[in-house]
């Protein structure tokens, strides 16, 4: 080492001290490299915060070059900023890569804003159910058949985006099905992995709509592989059953104006085939009462009159008058309820009509 150049140790114990000050101030570029570096540095994080950052700093370290070869006339200077000029238009090739693989198209990202971001999704995890469908958007015109009742195979699931389907079995109505629900949810339930059949009812356009479909066979690929995935699709799957079944159940009211729910054991008595059975049998597991018999005398002897049977313990009714209205358990509701009821299920022959 040369004795006019400090060791380290001098330079930290030390520091040399500036005697005395340029007289003229640097250049130009100098000073615009400084303040773009400045406002490179204020970005934000994300994606578009590293964007922010990379491309103010790429022109920045630029005009440090220029200084450095214009102005100070320093090769090292100039050397080691048009590296790092070089580094952040790789890093700003990167992001834009990157940004355009996870651009999907208008009609998955509002699915995704819809269905998978309310429940915190991963985008990761929602490309690779995009994936699956290809990405692709089928489309229905109006009066075009989706399914024939007992044709159309069952090889696929299928996503309404637009549009409104009508649902029909032997020519009667059943519901709609609106956008963001599945069209086929309950014959994919219906089947196991192996087996095959063909649509029990029949869909149709109503109006013009869009829709995403997966291969039956890719999708249990899928399902199989990623378990996540497979959870996501069996809480929508069962969501959206759900939603079927109490759209049907928006048929059957009441004078009072209470939807019933299907499931409860009053109103299946009512529509099952079972009720007018039993009450045949209670009706013949009651006593009868005793033939009149004539005494010696000829006089009418009046029957004794059997004690009145207990109440069921298993269907407590409460009053009428004790109810509220609109705060009536509904499970109180027994078969004389819907018999008396105008428009209720006892004033049609079948179901079938009720259900028109």
């Amino acid at each position: 080492m040369s004795t006019s150049s400090p060791s380290w140790d001098q330079a930290v114990l030390q520091p040399p001290a500036c005697y005395a000050w340029k007289e003229y101030m640097e250049g130009a570029a100098y000073h615009l490299a400084s303040c773009i570096v400045l406002l490179g540095y204020m970005g934000g994080s994300g994606i578009f915060g590293s964007i922010y950052i990379f491309g103010l700093l790429a022109p920045g370290y630029f005009c440090y070059a220029l200084w450095g070869w214009l102005s100070t006339c320093g090769l090292d200077i100039l050397v080691w900023n048009v590296l790092l000029v070089l580094t952040c238009v790789l890093q700003l090739a990167h992001l834009a890569y990157r940004l355009r693989r996870d651009t999907v198209p208008e009609e998955f990202e509002l699915l995704y804003k819809a269905m998978y971001l309310p429940l915190q999704v991963p985008l990761e995890v929602y490309r690779e159910i995009v994936k699956c469908c290809e990405e692709q958007v089928q489309s229905l015109v109006r009066d075009q058949n989706y399914a024939v009742e007992g044709k159309t195979p069952i090889d696929r699931l299928s996503l309404l985006l637009s549009g409104r389907v009508r649902v029909s079995q032997d020519g009667q109505f059943l519901h709609y099905i609106f956008p963001y629900q599945f069209l086929d949810s309950p014959e994919w339930e219906s089947l196991r992995p192996s087996e095959e059949g063909t649509f029990q009812v029949t869909l149709t356009a109503e109006t013009d709509c869009s829709y995403i479909t997966w291969p039956r066979r890719r999708l249990y690929l899928l399902l199989r592989k990623d378990r996540y995935i497979a959870r996501l699709f069996s809480s929508h799957l069962g969501y959206d059953i759900s939603e079927k079944l109490y759209s049907l159940n928006e048929k059957l009211f009441a004078k009072f104006g209470l939807r019933f729910d299907i499931r409860l054991p009053s109103l299946y008595h009512v529509l099952g085939p079972a009720s007018s059975e039993g009450e045949l049998e209670e009706a013949e597991e009651l006593p009868r009462s005793p033939q009149p018999e004539h005494g010696l005398d000829g006089a009418l002897e009046p029957p004794p009159q059997p004690p009145p049977p207990p109440p069921p313990a298993s269907r407590p009714r409460s009053s009428r008058a004790e109810s509220d209205l609109l705060g009536e358990d509904s499970t109180s509701l027994v078969l004389e309820d819907f018999a008396e009821l105008p428009g209720s299920f006892m004033d049609y022959v079948s179901e079938g009509e009720y259900m028109k």
